[in-house]
C-alpha cells in the first residue's frame, strides 16, 4: 500500500486545478482509503489517499469517457463577467466578419465556461464542453488572447 497527500486550496482560482489533479489521480490508481483534514492556518484541505499500484487500463484512452467542464450552473464573479462580456463582444465581431450566427462561433454556455475555467493554453480549451479541435484551431488563439488581456 502507498500513500499520496494532495492539497485542495479553497481560493477559487486554485480550486478547479486542484480538483483536476485529484480526479486524474483517482482515475489512475486503485484507492483503498481516503482521509481528509482542514488546515486552518493556510486555509486548505489535505486529502490523504491510501492506494495500490496504478490501475491497468483495459481499454485505450480513447475508449475512456471524459467529462468536459461546463459552468452552466455556476455563479459568475465580477472578473468572470468582464471576461464574458469581452468574449461576447469578440464573438459578435467574428460572426459579423464571417456572416454567421453568433452561436456558430460559440454558445453563451461555452463562453461562460471559458470565463469561469480561464484556460491559459489551447490544450486546456479541450477540457471545456463544446470545444473541439475545429473550434480551437479556428478561435483558440483569439480566445486565449482575450483572457490574457483582462
Amino acid at each position: 500500500m502507498k500513500i499520496k497527500v494532495l492539497k485542495v486550496r479553497i481560493a477559487e482560482e486554485f480550486l478547479r486545478i486542484d480538483q483536476k489533479n485529484i480526479d486524474q489521480f483517482l482515475n489512475e490508481h486503485q484507492i483503498l482509503n481516503v482521509e481528509t483534514a482542514f488546515v486552518h492556518d493556510e486555509n486548505f484541505w489535505s486529502v490523504i489517499f491510501y492506494y495500490d499500484e496504478v490501475k491497468h487500463l483495459v481499454n485505450s484512452v480513447k475508449d475512456t469517457k471524459y467529462v468536459k467542464y461546463s459552468a452552466e450552473d455556476e455563479a459568475l464573479n465580477e472578473d468572470d463577467i468582464k471576461i464574458l462580456d469581452a468574449l461576447k463582444l469578440w464573438r459578435s465581431e467574428k460572426a459579423r466578419e464571417q456572416n454567421l450566427p453568433s452561436y456558430f462561433i460559440a454558445t453563451n454556455k461555452e463562453l461562460t465556461s471559458v470565463a469561469k475555467y480561464k484556460p491559459v493554453k489551447k490544450e486546456e480549451l479541450l477540457d471545456i464542453k463544446g470545444f473541439g479541435k475545429h473550434k480551437i484551431e479556428n478561435y483558440g488563439e483569439e480566445i486565449l488572447e482575450i483572457l490574457e488581456s483582462i
